[in-house]
């Protein structure tokens, strides 16, 4: 009986040890891991499939990174469900420092079309990061489409069955242009979804699908070899690079403005110190020469700015989409 007792108070002890020692030691453990990040490769997971606007600055960065980190940054695309697949992903992740997010404002806008069907919330699985640039949307027809602004688009759409592309349902783009399709135009247009803007972009290009919504990155170079024509932009004012497209403002529908940022984002328990060192090695990578070259190639615009800044983005963003999905009564909004 008293070897029993004996024994169990030993053991309470040793648990109680146990027990103060992994509430000690966790902290250590912690601020020992983001003093020694990064010590392995890191992974920059896009929701999106390969030659899209999201992936093309995905592999802008990963490339910078690896140099200014010293350590592998890699790109890898888990595309399909409007970009839910791969978000879904990194919410699951460790939240070690070693994978990350990058994405579009799908990210913020599909909980609100999809609700609980998109497997994440953007606010309780993510911490932001950074968000290193943003673009204009447009609008694009294949070549042999008779159109060269949106007056022409408008007419051909009211008088035939036409088709337009998107990185998937519930996109941004999808949203605009639908609403563009739908609610000004009455138009009765087939929205037709992909699994990334590349294909979508791809599609308009080859004349699968004659009209493209998206972001303008790699709309260029098919611009300028005529295999498309770009009837509208979402920016102030034209591109430099594409001087001949027309922005929507100029066209009579000032309130179409919808930039399509690119977003980093962390699993949400990821600790402070690893995303503040991820956010200044970001801000690093897009003040080089070499990084904005190539993102101005693509028609992106640097944004940057600290975590609380980044936060403050997203969420007004957030609360804009909000506003507009409400406003459209889309997904789950519609209930």
């Amino acid at each position: 009986m008293f070897a029993a007792k004996m024994i169990k108070n030993k053991l309470a002890v040793q648990c109680l040890s146990l027990l103060t020692l992994s509430l000690t030691c966790g902290p250590v453990a912690m601020a020992q891991s983001a003093n020694d990040f990064p010590n392995k490769p890191i992974r920059l997971v896009v929701a999106f499939a390969p030659g899209g606007s999201t992936d093309i600055a995905a592999r802008i960065l990963a490339q910078s990174l690896t140099s200014i980190l010293k350590v592998s940054v890699f790109v890898e695309n888990k595309p399909g469900a409007g970009a839910s697949i791969g978000t879904q992903y990194v919410a699951n992740a460790a939240a070690d420092g070693y994978t990350y997010l990058v994405t579009s404002p799908s990210f913020i806008v599909n909980p609100l079309t999809m609700g609980a069907n998109a497997g994440y919330s953007p606010d309780k699985d993510f911490a932001p990061v950074s968000i290193p640039a943003t673009q204009p949307m447009s609008v694009v027809v294949n070549e042999k489409v008779p159109a060269k602004n949106l007056s022409d688009l408008k007419e051909l759409a009211v008088k035939n069955n036409l088709s337009y592309a998107t990185a998937g349902n519930g996109t941004p783009p999808n949203l605009t242009c639908d609403n563009l399709f739908r609610q000004y135009w009455k138009s009765d247009v087939t929205h037709i979804p992909y699994k990334g803007s590349g294909p979508a972009l791809i599609a308009s290009v080859s004349g699968e699908t004659p009209i493209f919504c998206g972001a303008v990155a790699g709309v260029s170079q098919f611009m300028k070899q005529g295999k498309v024509k770009v009837v509208a932009v979402s920016s102030d004012k034209r591109l430099p690079s594409m001087p001949e497209a027309p922005t929507f403002a100029e066209q009579g529908y000032p309130e179409i403005k919808d930039d399509l940022w690119v977003g980093v984002f962390a699993p949400v328990k990821t600790p402070k110190e690893i995303l503040q060192k991820m956010n200044q090695a970001i801000s690093q990578a897009i003040a080089t020469k070499e990084v904005q070259d190539k993102l101005d190639q693509n028609d992106f615009i640097t944004v940057g700015g600290s975590l609380e800044q980044t936060t403050e983005n997203v969420q007004r963003d957030l609360m804009r989409w909000e506003k507009t999905v409400k406003a459209m009564k889309v997904g789950a909004s519609a209930k």
